[in-house]
C-alpha cells in the first residue's frame, strides 16, 4: 500500500491527510517497542515481581501475563488494521458502541498516556539519581525536590521539542531505541549470567520455586502487605509484566503517519508484543540467577535490582549499562510522548476537548501536531509536580487497561453482525474467544492493580470515573460531535467504497469549520 493508497482510506474515514506520512513499518514497530521499554518497567518494577513470591514470578508469572499480552495485542491489531487512524482505542469504541464510549475511552487513554508519560520520566529521573548516589556516594535524600522537578522538567521539555521537530527526527530516535533496547538488555543477560555463575553458581531451579516474599522489606512501606495467601501473591506479582507491557498502542496512535497502515500497524503492534515479552524474560531469568541472596534481594524491596546488580557486574562495565539504560528510559518518554500528543490530536480534532480548535492545530512546516505536544508537556509536568510518583505508578496502567477493554467489550457484540468489514490482519473465527480471554483478564488485571499499598489507585480511579460520568451527562451528550460521519461506513463490507470526492471534501471541509 502506498500513501496515496493511505490518504484515500483516511479520506473513507472523512478526515484529510494532515499529519506527515513517512514511518516505515520498523519505525511503527520500534515506536511500540520504545514506549514497552523492557529496560525501564521492567527494571524499575522488579521487585513487583520479586517481592510477591520470588523467581517463580519471572519463571512462571511472566510467560504467563505475556501470553496475555499477546492476546490482547492481537485483538487489539485486528482492530486497528480495520480502522488505521491517529485516534486508535477512542475511535475503535466510537464506531463499535457509538459516541459515548468512545468519548469515554478517549478520556481513559489520554489520562493513561498523560500519567505513565510522567511516571516513565519521574521514574528515569529516580533511576539516575540513584545511579548517582552509586558513583559520587552521594546521598539522595540531600537533593532537594526543587532540583529534581526542574530536571523532570527539563527530560520532559526536551522530548516536545524533539516532536515538534517532526516525526521524521523522532522515529530515526524511536528507531535507535528499538536497537539500544535489545543491544542493553542483551549486555545486561551477558553480564549478569557471566559474573553471576561465577560468583553464584547456576541455580535454574529458583525460576520455578515459590517463596513468601510479602512485607518486605519489613517497615512501613513494604512492597506488599504481609499474607499467606501465596495464590494472591502470585496475582500480585502479574502486575510486573502488566506495568512493563503496555504503550503498544503507540503504533495505533501513529497510524496516520506510518505508510500501509492497514497492513504494518498490527505488525507493529504484536511484533512490539512479542519481541519485548521474549526478551525481556531473558533478561529477567538472568538477574533473577544472579541473585546473592534471594531473602537479601527482596529485602532491599525497590532497591533489589541496583543491590544485584552492584554486587555482581564489576563498575566499570555497570557504568556503560547504566548509561544504556539511563539513554532507553529517557527514548521511552519520547516513544510515550509521540503517543499522547496523537491522541490530544485525534480527539481534539473531533471536538472531545476544551480548546479543541487550538488542539488539533498542525505545524505547517514540520507537519506534526505542535500544540498538542507541547500542551502534552505542560500537562504532564503538572501531574509530576502534584501528584507523588507512587500514585501516578499505581494509577497509569489502571487507566490505559481500561482503555483497552472497552473497545475489546464492544467488539463482542458488533463483530460479525454491525462490524463487518475486516483489514489485512483478519484473526477470523479465534477473534471473538480471544476478545473474551482479554476482556475477562483485563479486568483481573484492573481488580489486582488496585490492590493495597497501591488502593490508591481505586479511589483516583474511581473518583474519575464519576466526574466523567458527570460530564458526559451534563454537558458532552449534547454537545460532543465525535467523528466524521463518513467514519461509519467503514464498519459494513456491503458499504460503497467512498463517496464522490466533491462529496467527501464538502463534508470534510464542514467537519473542519465545526
Amino acid at each position: 500500500m502506498n500513501s496515496h493508497e493511505d490518504e484515500a482510506l483516511l479520506e473513507r474515514a472523512g478526515y484529510k491527510q494532515e499529519l506527515a506520512r513517512s514511518m516505515s513499518a520498523f519505525s511503527n514497530f520500534a515506536i511500540s517497542l520504545s514506549a514497552i521499554c523492557i529496560l525501564a518497567g521492567g527494571l524499575t518494577s522488579f521487585h513487583v515481581g520479586l517481592c510477591s513470591v520470588g523467581g517463580g514470578a519471572i519463571g512462571i508469572g511472566w510467560p504467563v501475563a505475556c501470553l496475555f499480552s499477546l492476546i490482547v495485542a492481537a485483538t487489539m491489531a485486528q482492530v486497528a488494521s480495520a480502522f488505521p487512524t491517529a485516534g486508535g482505542p477512542y475511535h475503535w469504541s466510537t464506531i463499535l458502541g457509538g459516541k459515548g464510549w468512545g468519548w469515554a475511552t478517549a478520556c481513559f487513554n489520554l489520562a493513561g498516556l498523560l500519567t505513565v508519560l510522567a511516571a516513565i520520566n519521574v521514574g528515569a529521573c529516580r533511576f539516575a539519581l540513584r545511579i548517582l548516589s552509586w558513583q559520587f556516594e552521594l546521598d539522595p535524600t540531600r537533593v532537594s525536590p526543587e532540583v529534581l522537578t526542574m530536571t523532570v522538567v527539563l527530560i520532559t521539555a526536551t522530548q516536545a521539542f524533539i516532536n515538534h521537530w517532526g516525526i521524521r527526527l523522532t522515529s530515526q530516535l524511536t528507531d535507535l531505541s528499538g536497537y539500544l533496547i535489545l543491544a542493553v538488555s542483551a549486555a545486561l543477560t551477558i553480564a549478569l549470567l557471566g559474573f553471576g555463575v561465577v560468583e553464584v553458581g547456576f541455580h535454574p531451579g529458583r525460576l520455578f520455586a515459590f517463596e513468601n516474599y510479602s512485607g518486605l522489606p519489613r517497615g512501613e512501606n513494604p512492597v506488599w502487605p504481609r499474607t499467606d495467601n501465596m495464590f494472591w501473591l502470585f496475582a500480585l506479582g502479574l502486575l510486573l509484566p502488566a506495568y512493563t507491557l503496555t504503550g503498544f498502542d503507540a503504533s495505533a496512535h501513529t497510524a496516520e503517519e506510518t505508510l500501509g497502515a492497514a497492513h504494518n500497524v498490527p505488525r507493529g503492534i504484536v511484533r512490539a508484543v512479542w519481541v519485548s515479552g521474549l526478551c525481556g524474560w531473558v533478561m529477567l531469568i538472568a538477574i533473577v540467577l544472579a541473585i546473592p541472596n534471594m531473602e537479601e534481594a527482596a529485602g532491599a524491596g525497590e532497591d533489589s535490582f541496583f543491590y544485584i546488580v552492584e554486587h555482581i557486574v564489576p563498575p566499570r562495565v555497570l557504568t556503560f549499562l547504566y548509561g544504556g539504560i539511563l539513554a532507553s528510559q529517557y527514548l521511552c518518554g519520547l516513544a510515550t510522548m509521540t503517543s499522547a500528543s496523537r491522541m490530544t490530536f485525534a480527539f481534539a480534532r473531533d471536538g472531545g476537548l476544551p480548546f479543541s480548535r487550538f488542539l488539533r492545530r498542525v505545524s505547517p512546516r514540520s507537519r506534526c501536531p505542535s500544540t498538542a505536544i507541547w500542551t502534552v508537556a505542560v500537562i504532564t509536568t503538572v501531574v509530576c509536580i502534584a501528584m507523588p510518583y507512587e500514585t501516578i505508578a499505581a494509577i497509569c496502567a489502571v487507566f490505559l487497561y481500561i482503555s483497552y477493554v472497552l473497545p475489546a467489550a464492544l467488539s463482542l457484540r458488533s463483530h460479525g453482525r454491525t462490524w463487518t468489514r475486516m483489514g489485512p490482519w483478519n484473526l477470523g473465527r479465534l477473534y471473538r474467544p480471544l476478545t473474551l480471554v482479554c476482556v475477562l483478564g483485563c479486568g483481573l488485571l484492573i481488580v489486582v492493580g488496585v490492590q493495597p499499598p497501591n488502593d490508591i489507585a481505586l479511589w483516583v480511579v474511581g473518583g474519575y470515573v464519576l466526574l466523567l460520568v458527570g460530564l458526559w451527562w451534563g454537558l458532552m451528550a449534547r454537545s460532543f460531535p465525535g467523528p466524521p460521519q463518513l467514519f461509519h461506513q467503514m464498519l459494513r463490507s456491503d458499504s460503497s467504497p467512498s463517496l464522490p470526492k466533491k462529496e467527501t471534501d464538502a463534508i470534510i471541509e464542514c467537519k473542519s469549520e465545526a
